[in-house]
């Protein structure tokens, strides 16, 4: 049986619950968690919150964590590709499916870029809809335009990579 370590990390972006076994992180996922909230002690979250620290303070634009979340096959190597999109860059769905090496899959990639439990980490938040609109991400997408106009500051010294034009303004909190 596998030892599963929980503790909540308060970002920009809202309360984050990370999960970690032994030796990997297992998950980064957006909590609604509110009261008392309790954190297990494990070097793994330490360390995870430290580099989402970073991360959040423009320092940091690559993680170096030991990671496993449990999926198929074909959801692992989406998930690998994912990783390796470069800080304050986005590709297409179109993209990820012809870098998967079948444009076919287009749904299946979909599909598994919102099976993604290590969010920011994996950054399936720069993955943009082929006429580089934002469309789906399980955080919310205000959460998605947010991660990307962040990267967008510390890479590209923009403020925005997404003006206010989308309708994204008019999406609840």
């Amino acid at each position: 049986m596998m030892n599963l370590y929980t503790a909540y990390y308060s970002s920009p972006v809202g309360l984050l619950k990370l999960q970690c076994s032994d030796q990997y992180i297992k998950s980064v996922t957006f909590s609604n968690a509110e009261g008392e909230i309790q954190n297990d002690d494990h070097k793994l979250l330490h360390a995870c919150a430290k580099q989402l620290e970073e991360y959040f303070a423009g320092k940091r634009k690559q993680f170096t964590l030991p990671l496993n979340q449990d999926g198929t096959e074909f959801q692992e190597k989406v998930w690998d590709l994912l990783y390796k999109i470069p800080y304050g860059k986005t590709i297409s769905y179109n993209e990820l499916a012809k870098q998967y090496g079948d444009l076919k899959a287009i749904r299946a990639v979909a599909s598994a870029n919102g099976k993604n439990n290590i969010a920011i980490i994996v950054p399936c938040h720069r993955v943009i809809g082929s006429d580089h609109s934002l469309v789906g991400y399980a955080g919310g997408l205000w959460r998605k335009k947010w991660l990307l106009d962040h990267e967008a500051k510390y890479h590209l010294g923009v403020q925005q990579m997404f003006p206010m034009s989308d309708p994204l303004s008019n999406e609840e909190r």
